[in-house]
């Protein structure tokens, strides 16, 4: 019998959840076949069979959480596929049934024999209780004598004398049900509405619970995680983006033709977030300990958006990309992430990144940082606004806000303000950001 264990995955995945079981018990498969889906805090990931037989035993369930090294699942190298593991057990079984008659009826008999031992102890203890708590109550002796005739409890009698001495007609009246303690019925009630109200939730209108996915749960630790352990701070500013809009508009079709890729805006905030960051350097920097990694490569990450949620594939070494091997780079990500076929490799080692939620319609926004990074840049929607130009004239121009929020225990305001200040003149000058990249 052969086990299948969770493999070494990635230096920094050492767990993750059963997504999907792709075989079942009895399915004949070949060493390397993939038999499961696995969830973890990045990608989904499928584990292989370690050899060739019949699925003999699945050890966790989809849903379940498991470790690298867990024993999953075993595989019976010389079974064969089908029911014989089935018919085996169904012999077994009904050689089985008379025992298991048998020790079901003797288990009746010892409950039945407990349930009468424990009925008999609990009344002994009960009256033994009564006796204690009766000597303590003041009572006279024929009170005393009239309550054990009428079979009353000395204590759910409340006495009218002043000194609170019980007699005969306190029992008498008791009987009657007129002066038993108000406080002895009113428990129970109290006890039954505690009951119910703890059976209700905190809502009192239908709702549904769904369990959090492994990397949603990734994800909100790691938001949280970057906002206490960075100050982080976000600085504004707006684009005109009349030139970009007017050279994407002169170019697209020759472009899309030589490269068989549309040109889209973000190659342009790419190309000027790199030549911005080659002017900042602390911006394309991270820190570790004491110290102050300044990177001299330029991994932008480029934020996309999941149904399980937000990924960070990389665009690797953007700097020496023309306009064309961004867009291609970003698209086939983009299409990676939504397919769930990212690999490890492309979440890994980013140093700056750029969140793009105007396609969403988002006006503005503060986006957290993608730790250890200390710099993520924030684009929004286009809208036409009302501009004054340098002789005095209004026009209506397409202008976006742009967020830059930063670490401000390495990157200070003047950095962050002229970091922005530059993607905004590269961006508005688009013919001198070509000539540049």
């Amino acid at each position: 019998m052969k086990e299948i264990k969770v493999p070494e995955l990635a230096e920094s995945i050492t767990e993750g959840t059963i997504a999907e079981w792709l075989v079942k018990k009895g399915d004949q498969v070949e060493k390397g076949d993939p038999i499961l889906e696995l969830e973890t805090d990045k990608v989904n990931v499928e584990v292989n069979a370690d050899a060739s037989g019949v699925i003999a035993e699945l050890l966790k369930d989809e849903g379940d959480d498991v470790e690298v090294g867990d024993v999953i699942a075993k595989v019976d190298e010389n079974g064969e596929a089908g029911g014989s593991d089935e018919e085996s057990s169904s012999d077994e079984d009904s050689s089985d049934e008379e025992e298991k008659e048998q020790e079901k009826q003797e288990e009746k008999k010892e409950e039945a024999s407990k349930q009468k031992e424990e009925k008999s102890s609990s009344d002994s203890n009960e009256k033994e209780q009564r006796k204690e708590s009766n000597k303590d109550i003041v009572a006279t002796p024929a009170a005393r004598k009239r309550a054990r005739e009428l079979g009353i409890d000395l204590s759910e009698i409340s006495a009218r004398d002043p000194l609170g001495r019980i007699r005969p007609e306190d029992v008498d009246a008791a009987a009657k049900g007129g002066s038993k303690k108000e406080e002895k019925k009113e428990e129970p009630k109290k006890e039954k509405k505690q009951e119910k109200n703890n059976e209700k939730t905190e809502f009192d209108k239908p709702v549904e619970r769904v369990k959090m996915s492994r990397r949603r749960q990734t994800i909100a630790k790691r938001l949280v995680e970057a906002q206490q352990n960075s100050a982080m701070l976000t600085t504004f500013n707006e684009v005109d983006m009349t030139n970009v809009m007017k050279l994407r508009s002169e170019r697209k079709e020759s472009f899309q033709k030589k490269h068989d890729i549309k040109l889209g805006f973000m190659s342009f905030f790419t190309k000027a977030a790199v030549g911005a960051l080659k002017e900042f350097p602390l911006i394309n920097a991270e820190i570790q300990g004491n110290e102050i990694v300044k990177k001299k490569f330029y991994d932008i990450g480029m934020a996309v958006s999941t149904d399980e949620g937000l990924v960070v594939p990389v665009v690797r070494d953007a700097d020496r990309l023309d306009f064309a091997g961004i867009e291609k780079g970003i698209a086939d990500l983009a299409t990676k992430a939504r397919n769930k076929e990212l690999q490890l490799d492309d979440l890994q080692g980013g140093s700056f990144t750029i969140t793009n939620g105007g396609i969403f319609g988002s006006m503005l926004s503060t986006p957290i940082l993608n730790s250890p990074q200390v710099g993520i840049l924030g684009l929004h929607n286009i809208e036409k606004r009302a501009k004054v130009m340098p002789d005095d004239t209004i026009q209506a121009r397409p202008m976006m806000y742009i967020a830059l929020s930063y670490d401000h225990r390495i990157v200070d305001g003047k950095e962050a303000v002229q970091f922005l200040r530059r993607i905004k003149e590269m961006i508005e000058d688009p013919y001198d950001l070509l000539l540049e990249g």
